[in-house]
């Protein structure tokens, strides 16, 4: 079962999703903040680390994937958001993969089984590569 780190500060948001990826067959932990999340992450390995972009800050869930990205254990990473507008530039920029309309459950339900499987072949790579 793969274990998965949900970071929204919206906690309607955190419940319906962490609820429904629980329903998918993941272990979730969630986190109300950036602080949090980092904190979560510190202390245990996830295999995705979904963040929402705007916490406490808009850039939070930038911050939050970006520490993850920095941890030996290479968590998969994503923002989900069903914000639409402009600046989807600076968040590709960012080399972030974007999960947009989460309400879209089996399309998201599947985006996070590809991230998963795709970090689950890059840590083959490279342990195979050792």
């Amino acid at each position: 079962m793969a274990r998965v780190l949900l970071a929204d500060d919206n906690p309607t948001s955190r419940l319906t999703l962490q609820t429904v990826l629980e329903a998918g067959g993941y272990r979730v932990d969630s986190a109300a903040s950036a602080a949090e999340a980092v904190g979560l992450m510190d202390q245990s390995e996830y295999e995705l680390v979904l963040s929402d972009l705007s916490m406490e800050s808009p850039e939070a869930g930038l911050k939050v994937l970006a520490h993850a990205r920095m941890k030996d254990y290479h968590p998969a990473t994503a923002l989900v958001t069903s914000w639409h507008g402009e600046g989807h530039g600076e968040i590709r920029k960012a080399k972030t993969q974007v999960l947009i309309e989460p309400e879209d459950l089996p399309e998201l339900l599947g985006q996070v089984a590809t991230l998963i499987g795709t970090r689950a072949s890059r840590q083959a790579g490279r342990r195979a590569g050792r």
